[in-house]
């Protein structure tokens, strides 16, 4: 069986789990995803036990593959999680970055990631992704890149429902990034980029309810293809 092929039930197999079209704690019955996918056992189980070394799914023995579970507390540690690496990464984006590289980012930023009207919610996120993993690029540390883009998928349902309840706050937080980055001054950067991931526990509360909510009464699709307004991605 080609790497190939594994890796492309793998990519969509993890979309499905990352957007909880399988609902939180529920097991993932293994001849339907077959069949869904189009895919013979031995592909999935594969695809499965990556997602499972990833934390996207979880394995009970003797009981299989369970969708993980959406919990507060488990989303308020991998928001602690993204706030050590992300601090870490601008911290040596000020020491470490190019000029030319900065250049880029703040070009991209200016041109792709600020504005996001008539941008679904799932599309606003995954240009505010990539804005993270390019500080972390900057940072000329691939692990941390590596890490960040794992932990990235273990909230991004979160972030969906984050991104569509904030749409309208407009704080400027990726353009002071962007200038404390290019000024090299590593506080500012880890004071804004503290200010812009930290997350209270009451406020992962409320997002974890409100993404319940969007689970069992539209489904999750509906989440990730609103399309916002006006706004500007935090």
């Amino acid at each position: 069986m080609s790497e190939g092929r594994v890796h492309d039930v793998y990519e969509r197999l993890k979309a499905i789990v990352v957007g909880f079209e399988i609902r939180p704690g529920d097991r993932l019955n293994e001849g339907d995803l077959a069949r869904r996918l189009a895919v013979s056992r031995t592909p999935l189980r594969e695809a499965l036990n990556r997602l499972a070394a990833e934390r996207l799914v979880e394995i009970r023995p003797g009981a299989g593959f369970f969708c993980r579970a959406l919990d507060a507390d488990g989303v308020f540690d991998t928001y602690e999680l993204r706030l050590a690496l992300e601090t870490a990464a601008v911290r040596l984006a000020c020491a470490r970055g190019a000029p030319e590289a900065i250049a880029a980012l703040r070009a991209e930023l200016e041109a792709t990631g600020l504005e996001t009207r008539g941008l679904t919610v799932g599309e606003a996120v995954a240009r505010d992704e990539a804005f993270h993993l390019g500080v972390a690029r900057l940072a000329r540390a691939p692990e941390i890149a590596t890490e960040l883009g794992r932990v990235n998928e273990r909230i991004r349902f979160i972030r969906w429902v984050d991104m569509a309840a904030r749409v309208a706050t407009t704080k400027g937080e990726h353009r002071a990034i962007m200038a404390a980055i290019e000024a090299r001054d590593e506080a500012a950067a880890v004071a804004v980029m503290t200010a812009h991931i930290a997350r209270r526990m009451d406020q992962v509360v409320e997002a974890v309810r409100e993404g319940y909510s969007n689970i069992y009464v539209n489904g999750p699709a509906a989440l990730a293809e609103r399309v916002l307004e006006r706004g500007e991605p935090r």
